[in-house]
């Protein structure tokens, strides 16, 4: 029986020494594990509002990491290089290796320049959720918070292991049709709605929709959208703010137009009939 890997809804099987769908999970001794642990190709540090978190210790810095390879093919994906693209993929031989005390005392020792602890971002980082469940965990025991600013597809196994040490996620929420995870992102809606609900239980959550043209800019889909969230926001008594940000041409999705300001604005407005914390992105 060949291993099952259990992050996401793909479930891929991998062979000894070759890689799942996502680039960074692969089968050493008949085990999945994380190719891509500690193998940082993104550090910096990094106002917290471009996470983006708006009602999450504003003013604030936190110290920023990324590895490589993603579990979603999204065509507009602004850090292909390091996500999905050939170069990605290229990473693992390449890296360096930090090891988690290695990422909590550097952040630790950014304290005096206004960092609050940590963000596991700019690829997936759940595709290595060891990884951010390790160093989270120290982040969380030197006393710093720890942020994660994910895709939202991952299994809710997955989710409780990382849930106790996570203070604030920004979750995107791409569209609200399954036909455009589906065949736009090669993802899967249902999954990151599941995951949503669950991770408002337990910690700050913000949700961020990147609106395209001409594929989940309609009135319609953002009453919807904004709805399922105020519908969460009373379930859970949170306040879920929602980001609704501008799109721009990037790697495969170059033959679109930038997403017109007053589209955005609308859009706003729309989510606003719903919600109360709605913040316009790029504009």
């Amino acid at each position: 029986m060949m291993p099952i890997c259990n992050v996401c809804f793909r479930h891929c099987k991998i062979e000894d020494n070759s890689t799942g769908f996502c680039g960074a999970r692969t089968c050493r001794d008949g085990q999945i594990v994380a190719a891509n642990y500690g193998k940082l190709t993104s550090i910096a540090l990094d106002p917290i509002e471009k996470k983006p978190l708006k009602m999450f210790h504003p003013g604030s810095k936190v110290l920023s990491i990324g590895s490589y390879g993603c579990n979603l093919r999204c065509p507009f994906c602004q850090n292909y290089t390091i996500s999905w693209s050939q170069k990605a993929f290229e990473y693992k031989d390449k890296v360096d290796y930090y090891s988690p005390q290695e990422i909590v005392k550097a952040a630790s020792d950014f304290r005096p320049h206004g960092n609050i602890g940590l963000a596991f971002t700019y690829n997936e980082p759940l595709i290595g959720y060891e990884f951010v469940r390790d160093t989270a965990k120290l982040s969380k025991e030197a006393g710093m918070q720890n942020v994660l600013v994910t895709n939202g597809t991952a299994t809710l196994e997955v989710l409780d292991q990382i849930l106790p040490y996570i203070d604030a996620m920004n979750i995107d929420l791409k569209a609200f049709t399954p036909g455009f995870y589906k065949n736009l992102l090669d993802g899967n809606l249902q999954m990151v709605k599941d995951f949503i609900q669950t991770a408002v239980q337990s910690c700050h959550v913000e949700l961020t929709t990147l609106i395209i043209p001409g594929e989940n800019d309609s009135l319609n889909e953002m009453r919807e959208l904004s709805a399922w969230v105020a519908a969460l926001e009373a379930q859970y008594n949170k306040k879920i703010p929602l980001h609704i940000t501008r799109f721009f041409p990037a790697f495969k999705l170059t033959d679109k137009d930038p997403t017109p300001v007053s589209t955005i604005m609308e859009l706003v407005q729309t989510a606003k009939e719903k919600l109360e914390y709605v913040f316009p992105g790029n504009v």
